[in-house]
């Protein structure tokens, strides 16, 4: 192999193994799985082209690259989103066979995968969310993320201060274990099914919402639906108004959802839960966010 070739098998093989983290660092800021794989291509066209004597830490400079351009694409989402048709939420993605989006062995990485989560750094400014996946999911000093960003040290422990308590404020923390989880989703799916809406609603929190999120391309409710009762209700007339549909149970950003096809449309629905009863439901109905984990088989 030549001294050229050699050199650009080394860097494949640097980007290759970076590659997960940068996804993962791109979907937790942007929430659409689609748009983190595009700003990790451009990350390697950047990549493919600089003056490596000018690098000294590859792994920081690819991070900063992808922070940056996935910085640029939410200040761009953001503008998108006053025309989205009814709720917005993240786009759904399978994580049991494999982990495409780095890593999720903490219970930070894993929380921070979680559409829930994801759901709720929405509503942070850019430049606190960056910091707060930075720091939560990927335990980045503030010193190098002050580097990433452009701005003090100081300045990024307030963005992060700040950032938490907005997520603190916007949740209920409590750990579910992922057995009983599990557990409520399918003893949900089989209420839904057969429409024993008194079984469903006992699964169900009072105060449960449930969002949907269609995008304007297929029918569903255009605002998010609040109460036990309301819910069941919408639930059981979804599902009875589809002659055929297949259900599974899988693995949705870490945590136990449901892959539903309903007259030939994928769709997700998963599942935030607190003290054994569902609080939340993201329902994906969207077919611009399912292109990515329909199944093949």
């Amino acid at each position: 192999m030549s001294e050229p070739d050699r050199r650009v098998n080394d860097d494949v093989t640097e980007f290759q193994g970076q590659r997960a983290m940068l996804v993962g660092i791109a979907y937790r800021l942007l929430g659409s799985f689609a748009d983190a794989e595009d700003v990790v291509q451009e990350a390697w066209l950047r990549w493919s082209t600089v003056d490596r004597q000018t690098i000294a830490s590859p792994g920081h400079f690819l991070i900063t690259v992808v922070t940056r351009l996935s910085i640029d694409r939410m200040r761009l989402a953001h503008r998108r989103r006053e025309t989205h048709v009814g709720p917005w939420l993240p786009e759904p993605v399978l994580t049991e066979v494999g982990q495409p989006l780095g890593p999720a062995e903490t219970a930070a990485q894993r929380d921070t995968l979680s559409l829930a989560m994801l759901r709720l750094l929405q509503r942070l400014s850019v430049p606190e969310r960056a910091v707060f996946v930075l720091r939560e999911a990927f335990e980045l000093p503030y010193m190098e993320i002050s580097g990433i960003l452009g701005l003090s040290e100081a300045h990024a422990r307030q963005l992060h201060r700040r950032g938490t308590d907005h997520v603190a404020a916007g949740r209920k923390r409590f750990t579910v274990d992922p057995g009983k989880h599990r557990d409520l989703v399918e003893r949900f799916l089989i209420a839904a099914r057969t429409g024993e809406r008194d079984a469903l609603e006992g699964l169900l929190a009072h105060d449960v919402t449930l969002w949907n999120d269609s995008g304007g391309k297929v029918s569903a409710a255009l605002r998010p639906v609040f109460g036990a009762d309301r819910v069941s209700r919408l639930v059981i007339g979804t599902l009875a108004k589809h002659d055929s549909a297949e259900f599974r149970v899988v693995e949705l950003n870490g945590e136990t959802g449901l892959l539903m096809c309903l007259s030939s449309r994928w769709q997700t629905c998963s599942f935030e839960v607190t003290e054994g009863l569902i609080t939340g439901l993201q329902w994906m109905a969207n077919p611009d966010k399912l292109d990515h984990l329909t199944p093949t088989e």
